[in-house]
């Protein structure tokens, strides 16, 4: 039996559906830490966030002010395209609509392109960035977000591979049209459904 198949098998044991693991996943208890690039230096006296694009106005937030908007918490899978899955993990954040509603997007756009530090982006049609359960979020089981794990806020979309779920966000633009970012560019898939198997150009 392969580790795959191994793997699979222990969820019925841990009383866990093994229809939650998506296709050629392994489920784990550990997060691993993967990035593009190094590990940034936040400094929250400086550190901002904004919304440009298609919007009617465009919105700049400090620290200050994203910790004194409304949050909400889930409970969600995620599942990385280097094939790891790891189940019920709980963060606490900004819903992504507060964020978007607060700049008033034009009826014309259809997706985001989200930033961060160094330059890294995403993008994401509009019906997932705003799903119920996507967020920014600033804490993950109860503590704030560690460094390596996008300190001190990153964007939370569990539904699709975890590259689409940006650490160290600093903001999105909105547009008309898709337009790939980093990973997209480089060999990943525009859209990323971990059930589908979406990792890379043509899946």
């Amino acid at each position: 039996m392969s580790f795959f198949s191994r793997n699979r098998a222990e969820l019925d044991e841990l009383g866990i559906d093994p229809q939650r693991l998506p296709p050629g996943q392994y489920h784990t208890t550990r997060f691993p830490v993967l990035q593009a690039g190094s590990v940034p230096e936040v400094d929250l006296a400086t550190w901002d966030f904004s919304v440009d694009g298609l919007v009617t106005t465009e919105r700049r937030w400090g620290w200050d002010d994203i910790m004194a908007m409304p949050t909400t918490s889930e409970t969600v899978d995620i599942h990385c395209v280097t094939k790891w899955t790891k189940f019920d993990t709980t963060w606490t954040g900004i819903p992504t609509r507060a964020l978007w509603e607060a700049a008033e997007p034009s009826p014309d756009a259809t997706h985001v392109m989200v930033h961060a530090y160094h330059g890294y982006t995403a993008n994401l049609p509009i019906a997932d960035f705003l799903s119920d359960t996507s967020m920014f979020a600033h804490t993950y089981e109860g503590e704030p977000l560690d460094l390596e794990h996008g300190y001190p806020l990153r964007l939370v979309v569990p539904h699709l591979y975890f590259w689409k779920s940006v650490k160290w966000v600093r903001g999105f633009t909105v547009m008309a049209e898709d337009a790939p970012g980093f990973w997209e560019r480089n060999g990943y898939h525009m859209y990323g459904d971990p059930f589908s198997e979406q990792r890379y150009w043509g899946d």
